[in-house]
């Protein structure tokens, strides 16, 4: 007895389900779902379910308030130490203003300042985090899985995201299953069921009602959300969406886990750890320094050596890094997207910058994928197929281009009509009116071919047979083992006979004949035929054509109960499933021809493959087609001279495993090879040290493509399972999208460098100048001889406000930077290297020693006692020189920042080449220049920052040491140039 529960569908609709539907007929199922099992859901309707049952999505893990990702902002124990310093001096200065409210300022300036500092700066990292996380949502919406459902009755392609209950779902090989469902159709379907049961065995499905209740794994006329289809198609209604799916019901009890940090993500933090220990080892020895030189004479002056100590370490350390990584990293995976190629993880993009070989299928990636019926060789005789592409328009002309009219009674027509029939009937598939296509490009050219000789008989008025003549009635479908797919179906014209249709790969299905039809008429297949249609095989692939045998064998309706017991139902439908017995169909066929199918080399992919080629990385084609087709291909597009050829399957398994490591070492074409060889060729290639990328579209794929560095799954023709199993989908299926994301990738990964050697060296000045400040106090003059308070050189809000300035903004504007440099013509990244190596280190250090000698020079000239004491500087009081050559300090050290933006943009190159290419950096440094501007000239805030406003001369001062950053920048790098072309 079925336990039923009732669920609403529409606004008015309400329909009864049975709890378990594997105890259910079909009929029954379909009928409470309100659909069709032939025509699927209306458009409006399935929208309207939609908003009903929701997304077709597993619930994640609850949102974070806004407020609490605004507060996790300040989440850092420098910030702690900065509040704990600020509520110090604000204390302080309620004392002070209760015991003097005359000498006492006004207002904390300190204080609020460095509290709007820090707001402003939450705010910043609030936006840049919640930019990350739209891009990286974004992407995730590209990268989302599709199902082919019927809607109205036409096969089409949705995200799996709105699938809904009540849909008419098809499955193929390789399809990840949408929801869960009960099974109406299934031809030689196995599925894939170990994420939900554990059951390491595909299980074979069948559409029969259960007898009784069984466990999920023994449910055999049911399939589950997430699990995929290994073998065969089916068709199922979807019984379950979302989280009431059997796979929702686990997640919900499971909870969210965190996702890992990436490599890159983990050397930031670990260099962000370690700098932040240096600087605060450097803020306790100012702090100590400003003891031993000064000595505390008051609180204020404990409160404001503390504030600067701790203000060092929190400008810094940049604590924006992750941020600013993961929004460079996401929008140059948007960037990557807008060009076809969807990075899934942006860890991969880390990898793509060193791949050292990309390992390529064929057939429309390194080809157009507009596969096309040129050519069918019959028994009877060649004729060729006019028109390219799906649209059904051509005419048919023999060897010579002489045409060859419908009608006429050329054997060759007939004859030619027959083979590509065949090729229709034994087809998964589609060919849409409005020229979109649904399945494999190869079989939908199977289909055209047909059409066009279809409508040339209707032009002719030679009673064209209707395309729906055949009904499929049994299916022994294709895999890569069998390189051949047979279908039984029933004949309308002949009152229901039935006939075996095979189509496969010429020398595959010519082992399964022992006749042959020429001129109409089936006589036995002779040795001396066989070599011919091999020949012909050899002939047609050396010319880069991909050929298809057709064979049929007549079965009428008596012989079928004679097969091993094969018998049809009182439906006419055969009462078992022939796909597990094929040995009682696939033997005794008639050869009818074989079919020459084109897809030209993309013409954008030779000088891709001679770009990765000038960028040290290799490109090795490995496919399934004829190795005198893939070396023709290959030869075309540059991957191998003219001497080179193709490695087979069959050789390979020949070679030991020396032998196998050498040969991977040196040919770059394999044909004719199983899954197990690509599996095989990815893992030697990696055991000699190389990064591969490896290309993918059928189930047989997803092992060596989840195996690679970088998986590679293609958008148009690829699986759902190969699509889950790559890190990365072509939405084009084009090899040149590949080399643009490896170009790319070395683009995002050099503007990281450059982000990071910008801000280590800034924030290197800043300690350096603070630094040097305070040990060189007396001879710059910053201290006063016999004073009994602390002078420092910067104040806390200086640091802080220049963190603010030069951290963000250009910081992520060099994220964006355009490569002036040629990222492909060096060799692949070594995955060892570090992000921030040696030499980078040395970059710091060197700009950020300039950073700081330049600062304190301009101070200097502005402090009595000096080594370079400006004559301006004499007649004023202590007070008013230390405020304006704290100014001076303040206005140098902000605009050797932003030169250094424009010197960081290369290690080697001069920042004069593509000074101008990057409008978002200079906007960055003009907002920043326009900020201090305001610091300088507004009253309110000199009483804020501690400034003055500045001269004209005295602004040539700053902008004049502050060109130094750059000058010696330039000086230092045609240095490394001159040494590194010796």
């Amino acid at each position: 007895m079925t336990t039923e529960t009732t669920t609403n569908v529409g606004a008015n609709d309400e329909f009864i389900v049975p709890d378990d539907p594997s105890l259910a007929d079909v009929a029954d199922v379909a009928a409470a779902l309100h659909t069709d099992v032939g025509r699927g859901l209306g458009g409006e309707e399935a929208e309207r379910r939609l908003k009903r049952f929701g997304p077709n999505e597993l619930a994640g893990a609850p949102p974070v308030p806004k407020w609490r990702k605004f507060l996790a902002q300040f989440n850092d124990p420098l910030v702690y130490l900065l509040l704990a310093a600020t509520a110090i001096s604000l204390v302080a200065w309620f004392i002070e203003r209760a015991n003097d409210p005359a000498g006492a300022e006004k207002l904390p300036f300190d204080c609020i300042v460095i509290v709007l500092i820090l707001v402003v700066n939450a705010v910043l990292g609030y936006a840049q985090e919640a930019r990350a996380e739209q891009a990286v949502a974004a992407l995730s919406r590209m990268a989302a899985a599709h199902a082919t459902v019927l809607r109205d009755g036409v096969a089409v392609s949705i995200p799996t995201s709105e699938v809904v209950p009540g849909d008419v779902v098809l499955l193929a090989e390789g399809d990840t299953v949408a929801a869960d469902g009960r099974l109406f159709s299934a031809a030689a379907l196995h599925v894939a069921e170990a994420s939900l049961t554990g059951e390491s065995v595909p299980v074979t499905k069948n559409v029969g009602v259960l007898e009784a209740a069984a466990a999920l794994g023994d449910r055999t006329n049911m399939v589950f959300n997430g699990t995929s289809v290994t073998q065969g198609t089916g068709r199922f209604v979807v019984t379950a969406t979302g989280m009431r799916t059997q796979v929702g019901k686990i997640a919900g009890m499971i909870s969210a886990q965190k996702e890992e940090p990436t490599p890159l993500q983990k050397e930031i933090a670990f260099v962000s750890r370690v700098l932040g220990l240096a600087v605060c080892a450097i803020a306790v020895l100012v702090l100590a320094m400003l003891a031993f030189v000064y000595g505390f004479n008051s609180t204020q002056d404990i409160i404001d050596s503390l504030l600067l100590a701790v203000s060092l370490a929190v400008a810094a350390v940049p604590e924006g890094l992750a941020a600013i990584l993961t929004v460079v990293l996401a929008l140059g995976v948007q960037r990557m997207a807008r060009h076809h190629a969807i990075v899934k993880k942006l860890s991969s993009v880390e990898t793509l910058g060193s791949a050292s070989v990309i390992c390529s299928d064929k057939t429309g990636t390194l080809t157009r994928n507009e596969m096309t019926v040129q050519r069918v060789v019959t028994p009877s005789g060649e004729v060729l197929l006019t028109g390219t592409g799906y649209e059904p328009v051509g005419d048919v002309t023999d060897v010579d281009g002489n045409e060859i009219v419908a009608g006429d009674g050329d054997v060759r027509f007939d004859a030619a009509m027959t083979v590509l029939r065949i090729g229709a009937v034994a087809n998964d598939g589609q060919l849409n009116d409005d020229g979109g296509i649904v399945g494999d490009p190869t079989e939908v050219a199977l289909i055209v071919g047909e059409r066009k000789m279809l409508r040339l008989m209707a032009e002719a008025s030679a009673a064209p047979e209707a395309p729906s003549r055949y009904t499929r009635v049994a299916e022994i479908p294709f895999t890569s083992d069998r390189k051949r797919m047979t279908v039984i179906a029933a004949d309308a014209m002949t009152g229901g006979l039935l006939t075996a249709f095979a189509k496969g790969a010429p020398d595959v299905l010519l082992a399964y004949c022992d006749r042959i039809v020429v001129g109409g008429d089936v006589r036995p297949l002779t040795a001396d035929d066989r070599r011919r249609i091999l020949a012909d095989v050899e002939r047609l692939s050396d010319g880069a054509y991909r050929t298809l045998g057709s064979a049929y064998r007549p079965l009428g309706v008596d012989a079928v109960e004679r097969i091993d017991g094969i018998r049809l139902d009182d439906s006419g439908a055969l009462a078992i499933d022939v796909a597990d017995q094929p040995d009682a169909i696939e033997h005794g066929m008639i050869w009818a021809g074989m079919v020459g199918i084109i897809d030209p080399p993309r013409t954008e992919v030779r000088d891709a493959v001679a770009e990765a080629h000038s960028a040290g990385v290799r490109t090795v084609m490995i496919t399934g087609d004829h190795p005198l087709t893939a070396a023709r291909i290959a030869k075309d597009l540059g991957i191998i001279g003219e001497s080179g050829r193709a490695l087979t399957g069959d050789e390979l398994d020949r070679l030991d495993d020396r032998e196998f490591a050498a040969a991977v070492r040196d040919v770059s074409v394999y044909a004719r090879v199983a899954p197990e060889h690509k599996m095989k060729i990815v893992d030697a290639l990696q055991e000699q040290g190389e990064i591969v990328a490896m290309t993918g579209d059928g189930v047989n794929d997803a092992p060596a493509v989840k195996s690679a560095d970088i998986g590679v799954a293609m958008g148009i023709t690829g699986t759902e399972v190969t699509k889950e199993s790559a890190k990365m989908i072509l939405t084009d299926d084009n090899f040149a999208t590949i080399v643009a994301a490896v170009r790319e990738g070395r683009s995002i990964f050099d503007n990281i460098r450059k982000f990071l050697r910008y801000l280590l060296s800034s924030n290197m000045g800043e300690v350096l100048t603070v630094f040097g400040g305070v040990l060189f106090a007396g001879f710059l003059g910053i201290s006063e001889p016999g004073a009994d308070s602390v002078t420092v050189p910067l104040l806390a809000v200086q640091l802080l406000w220049i963190n603010l300035l030069t951290d963000a903004a250009p910081a992520m504007a060099m994220g964006v930077d355009p490569s002036i440099e040629n990222v492909m013509n060096r060799r692949p990244r070594r995955p060892g290297d570090r992000v921030i190596d040696a030499r980078m280190w040395s970059d710091v250090l060197v700009v950020g020693l300039l950073m700081a000698v330049v600062t304190l020079i301009g101070m200097d000239l502005y402090l009595p006692g000096g080594l370079l004491t400006d004559d301006s500087a004499m007649g004023a009081t202590h007070d008013e020189q230390i405020v304006m050559a704290r100014t001076m300090g303040f206005t140098i050290l902000v605009f050797a920042q932003l030169f250094n933006a424009l010197a960081a943009r290369s290690a080697t190159q001069s920042a004069f080449r593509g000074l101008f290419s990057n409008a978002w950096l200079w906007g960055a440094m003009a907002l920043s220049v326009a900020l201090q501007l305001v610091v300088i000239y507004v009253p309110v805030l000199n009483a804020a920052f501690g400034t003055t406003p500045l001269d004209p001369h005295q602004w040539l001062e700053c902008i004049g040491l502050a060109a130094f950053v750059l000058v010696g920048s330039e000086l230092y790098k045609l240095v490394l140039r001159t040494f590194a072309s010796r």
